[in-house]
């Protein structure tokens, strides 16, 4: 991925030292954000991605969870595993691939809305926002979204420039893409409206208004039948609900807007006396090409900013007004991504409005020295992708293990595993316990659903009198909002008077030992 613009040979030696410095700060930034930590453990989700990968959207244990499989996602980590195997970067490369090509298409977006010298800026900051360094590293849909989404945008924008019917396909084939990845996608759609919207009120196009309502209309046919899903999985919305509606503090912190302000500050700071005081490297021109001695920033139309506020904002605010409105909350931070690259783009535009174009690579490498340093996790050699260790923690339960027999404790790890769907003898394998296939474990699977319930507890009762009585040690392995519960209520019970219990924390994940001690 290469912005810079190209040079006459004769002035390559001068130019060679801020050249090579972006690119080798990009590569850096991506082995030490994206690479390094694809060998880590996976979390919860993507041992469902690789559930879903293996056994196939039809597998009758998805039915609890329909919403899960309804992606033209999975076809990837599944080609990936068939090429190369099947192991924990395997899974998440078409993430890293896709997020690759969502940064380039972001800063070609800014160089052609902004200013071709604010490309590697535009990067830079998408690379200074962590939520868009998890999506890289994460075998989930979201990287695959952005990058959709991305594309949409600027083949939307050569659309509306040149009015060139290549682009008005390509926009329409993204579009009726994006809603395919996850159905949580369907905000951006009032991010292509709005900004198309502009463009045509204030007569900022050739394409005009009858052309471009032919390419949206082509678009929206496509979405036709994801339309039929999306309405037939809303009547059954509420069982998958994971988060309560969130507070304004809640959407206030989602916005991400410290790196904005902190990026548009930063320029203005260098915009004014004392920030001219502070050197241009020598292969910065300090004049422009008119020869003026202080080139002026570039201007940036209101469209462009329309477009830019509404990325950043449209997904957010529609999931929250959503998730007030029908009170099935469904603001999560995952689903906020789509929004991240017009938070980058906003900075940049931000950052443009008070820079002159030959400052906008230095700042562009200031960004990205100072992304490096803050997200680099430098206390860890191999950084992790997550804070849920479940390989290290089924590790711990093979160790601890006497034997085939000794009981180990399983609650679920997802919502929807609940009676009637859940029962002591769920079929294995099965979605509701689709990390035990990725991360076996020894003993004797015992398994309890997501949260208490009467009939769980029957069960815990029983075991409690049979199997765990006489093991004289048996173990609880799962999240550690469930081992926590299942950990007092186990030591609370009569039968288990006078055993001692021991837990070990993997991030999130707990294995708790519970021993009776040498027999009397």
């Amino acid at each position: 991925m290469t912005f810079a613009q190209p040079r006459a040979k004769a002035g390559f030696r001068a130019n060679a030292g801020p050249d090579l410095l972006l690119p080798a700060l990009l590569t850096l930034t991506v082995v030490r954000l994206w690479l390094m930590p694809l060998g880590s453990s996976f979390w919860i989700d993507e041992m469902g991605t690789v559930f879903v990968a293996r056994h196939g959207a039809a597998d009758p244990s998805l039915s609890v969870a329909p919403q899960v499989a309804l992606s033209i996602y999975y076809y990837l980590p599944r080609l990936a595993a068939s090429l190369f195997g099947s192991s924990e970067a395997v899974y998440r490369l078409p993430s890293v691939l896709a997020m690759a090509i969502a940064v380039a298409l972001v800063a070609r977006v800014a160089a052609r809305l902004i200013h071709p010298r604010a490309a590697w800026f535009a990067a830079f900051a998408c690379l200074a926002i962590s939520g868009i360094d998890y999506q890289a590293v994460d075998a989930r849909p979201y990287a695959l979204g952005t990058c959709v989404s991305a594309a949409g945008v600027l083949f939307l924008v050569r659309w509306l420039d040149e009015a060139r019917w290549p682009d008005g396909v390509l926009f329409a084939l993204f579009a009726g893409l994006l809603w395919r990845v996850h159905l949580i996608f369907w905000p951006f759609y009032l991010v292509f409206a709005v900004y198309a919207l502009a463009r045509l009120l204030r007569r900022e196009t050739p394409a005009g208004w009858l052309r471009t309502a032919a390419v949206f209309a082509l678009a929206g046919l496509t979405l036709l039948p994801v339309l039929a899903d999306a309405l037939a999985l809303f009547r059954d919305a509420k069982a998958h609900v994971i988060v309560k509606p969130p507070s304004l503090h809640e959407f206030e912190h989602s916005l991400r807007w410290n790196v904005v302000l902190i990026c548009a500050a930063a320029a203005w700071l260098l915009s004014t006396k004392v920030g001219q005081a502070i050197r241009l490297p020598p292969s910065e021109p300090r004049t422009s090409e008119s020869g003026a001695s202080h080139p002026r920033p570039p201007h940036i139309s209101p469209t462009s900013w329309i477009l830019f506020l509404a990325w950043w904002l449209c997904q957010p605010l529609c999931l929250f007004a959503f998730s007030w409105l029908t009170g099935n909350s469904v603001f999560v931070r995952r689903y906020l991504f789509l929004m991240l690259p017009g938070a980058a783009l906003t900075a940049t535009a931000a950052v443009a409005y008070f820079t002159p174009p030959p400052r906008m690579k230095f700042l562009a490498a200031a960004l990205a020295a100072i992304g490096l340093a803050a997200l680099g996790d430098w206390g860890h050699l191999w950084p992790a992708h997550e804070h849920s260790d479940w390989r290290g923690a089924a590790r711990k339960v093979n160790q601890l293990t006497l034997g085939p027999d000794t009981p180990v404790i399983c609650p679920s790890p997802f919502i929807e595993a609940r009676p009637p769907v859940w029962r002591p003898d769920y079929h294995m394998p099965g979605f509701l316990y689709a990390h035990l296939p990725v991360y076996p474990i020894a003993g004797k699977v015992c398994l309890f659903p997501f949260e208490t319930s009467p009939e769980a507890e029957r069960y815990a009762a029983e075991l409690t009198r049979g199997p765990l009585s006489a093991s004289r040690r048996f173990l609880l392995y799962g999240g550690n909002g469930a081992t926590r519960f299942w950990r007092k209520w186990f030591t609370a019970r009569p039968e288990l008077a006078g055993w001692r219990s021991v837990r070990l924390p993997y991030g999130d994940v707990d294995v708790i030992q519970f021993d009776a001690g040498p027999a009397k």
